[in-house]
């Protein structure tokens, strides 16, 4: 099954329907929540997505198999319309490689939301690879929701790469904090100017407040025209120096949503490429992870 050619991803919000994957599992079902709450708050339809390779229907059990999965699809669907009322919800189930079928649906959607298994033995995400791969692919924005943890409350935070000043992560961030009436935390990670490990102490901290200053300025530059779009939100902007996939996992820890950027690359070979900081992210923050594609 092959999806639509890629496309440059909206920098504002779309009238695509939140799509959510579902399979059944503890952490699907926490995401479906989160994917009607995301859904009711933007004012869009919630599809409920379920895919796997049927089995061939000549094999015993299969039958009982494939009923029981449509019969837990139904009731998660008329569970979500009772826990959302007047939200439009529709479920379907396709005979696909779960991978391909959420790929092809980022295309029609304005979000993918998917679930993580929780935390592992070092405290970061159980990502599937189901999960990692859509990630990789998905033409829309796509949300990871751990198994065991809703969205709590706190500043919506970004993080921002003023070498790759993307609109349509910041777009996104700027929208999700509006729809929730949370503050947005803008954070951007710079690291000290190459070769200062040779100069002296005073040298040094004279050339980190000029480039500091630098940042800063580049900073109010890039957020200066969303701030005037959306005068709701309220904006805090920290420069962090450091990793930037250390910076914003610490970042996140009071976070209520982290959204991240994903540059998209058009080679084959380079298109399901996730950066050291989305990696760090899937796997080491506790709020739901929304990751965008850009470029």
């Amino acid at each position: 099954m092959t999806g639509p050619a890629p496309t440059s991803p909206s920098t504002g919000p779309s009238t695509g329907p939140v799509i959510v994957g579902f399979d059944g599992s503890p952490e699907s079902l926490t995401a479906t929540g989160w994917a009607a709450h995301e859904a009711q708050r933007r004012g869009l339809p919630l599809e409920v997505l379920e895919a796997w390779p049927l089995p061939k229907r000549d094999v015993v059990g299969s039958d009982q198999t494939y009923h029981r999965a449509l019969a837990h699809l139904a009731e998660r669907e008329s569970a979500l319309a009772a826990l959302t009322p007047g939200l439009p919800v529709s479920s379907s189930a396709v005979s696909a490689d779960p991978v391909e079928a959420l790929e092809a649906a980022s295309h029609r959607a304005s979000v993918l939301v998917l679930g993580s298994r929780g935390l592992g033995t070092l405290r970061g995400f159980l990502v599937g690879s189901v999960s990692q791969e859509v990630l990789r692919r998905a033409a829309c924005p796509v949300v990871l929701v751990r198994a065991d943890h809703d969205e709590p409350e706190g500043a919506v935070t970004v993080g921002l790469d003023l070498a790759h000043p993307a609109e349509e992560v910041l777009a996104f961030a700027f929208h999700a904090a509006a729809l929730r009436s949370a503050p947005l935390r803008v954070v951007h990670v710079w690291a000290r100017p190459a070769g200062s490990e040779y100069m002296a102490f005073d040298a040094i901290g004279g050339l980190e407040g000029e480039v500091a200053g630098v940042e800063r300025t580049g900073l109010a530059e890039v957020l200066d025209p969303l701030r005037a779009r959306h005068p709701e939100v309220e904006v805090t902007a920290d420069l962090v120096r450091g990793k930037a996939a250390v910076a914003l996992v610490d970042a996140a820890a009071t976070a209520r949503l982290l959204v991240i950027g994903r540059r998209l690359h058009h080679l084959p070979l380079r298109r399901h490429h996730l950066g050291p900081v989305a990696h760090a992210a899937i796997h080491h923050v506790h709020c739901p992870v929304a990751v965008v594609p850009y470029g």
